[in-house]
């Protein structure tokens, strides 16, 4: 297992892994609208396979996750994933990463507060207006909570 940053060399196979698990790499947020297969970020991968893939932009100040997932849960590959932008971005001068989630995404809540995210901000109606742009947002999400608002986070390095 091994994490490896996002090159031109491995940028197919990162627009793979968007098409499978996404259907598309265009995620729609509050903060803009994002092609992930463009984007910079780490892979997570075993036997030249993507198990986990984490994308972010940099802002003036901060850096904003866009994406992170992984297909395996309970493995410590989205820490692992965190744990690489955080080093990363220290290096690079950057103290605040940011990221936003759903209102139904409790296990992302939960997983990025237990690494000392802080709620920052909440965007009522934001997924609302995300679905003018991208209609597939699914009205409802995960156990049956309707999607309709952004939770941003942010932690300070």
């Amino acid at each position: 297992m091994s994490t490896i940053k996002i090159t031109t060399e491995n940028r197919s196979r990162v627009i793979d892994f968007f098409q499978e698990h996404w259907g598309s790499p265009e995620m729609v947020i509050s903060s803009g609208v994002y092609d992930c297969s463009n984007l910079d970020g780490f892979i997570f991968e075993e036997n030249n396979r993507i198990l986990g893939l984490v994308t972010y932009v940099f802002h003036e100040k901060e850096v904003e996750v866009i994406s992170l997932d992984s297909i395996v849960e309970g493995k410590g590959i989205g820490s692992c994933l965190m744990k690489e932008v955080e080093h990363f971005v220290q290096q690079q001068g950057i103290a605040t990463i940011s990221l936003v989630t759903t209102n139904d995404n409790l296990n992302a809540l939960k997983f990025y507060q237990k690494r000392g995210y802080k709620l920052d901000a909440i965007f009522p109606n934001a997924v609302k207006q995300a679905r003018k742009i991208k209609p597939s947002i699914p009205l409802v999400g995960y156990n049956g909570i309707p999607i309709t608002d952004e939770i941003r986070l942010v932690k300070k390095l």
